[in-house]
C-alpha cells in the first residue's frame, strides 16, 4: 500500500530536521506531492513533520503486483 504526502504548510521557522525531512519525502512546497510505499522508516519521518504534511491513502495496484 501506498501514501500519498502532501505538504500543507509552510516550512519557514521549523527546525533543520523538519526541513531536512521534508526534502527527504521529496517535498519543496506548499502543494506539492510525493507518493511513497508505507515502510516504518516513512511512518516515522511522518510522525516528525505529520504537522506540515497531509497524508492520503492510496490503493492503486501495479501491472506487476496484478500478476
Amino acid at each position: 500500500m501506498s501514501k500519498t504526502i502532501t505538504q500543507v504548510r509552510s516550512a519557514v521557522g521549523t527546525s533543520k530536521r523538519h526541513r531536512a525531512t521534508l526534502r527527504a519525502l521529496g517535498l519543496r512546497g506548499i502543494g506539492q506531492s510525493r507518493t511513497h510505499e508505507d515502510t516504518p522508516t516513512l511512518r516515522g519521518m511522518l510522525l516528525m513533520v505529520g504537522h506540515l504534511v497531509q497524508v492520503d491513502e492510496s490503493t492503486t495496484t501495479n501491472a506487476a503486483e496484478a500478476g
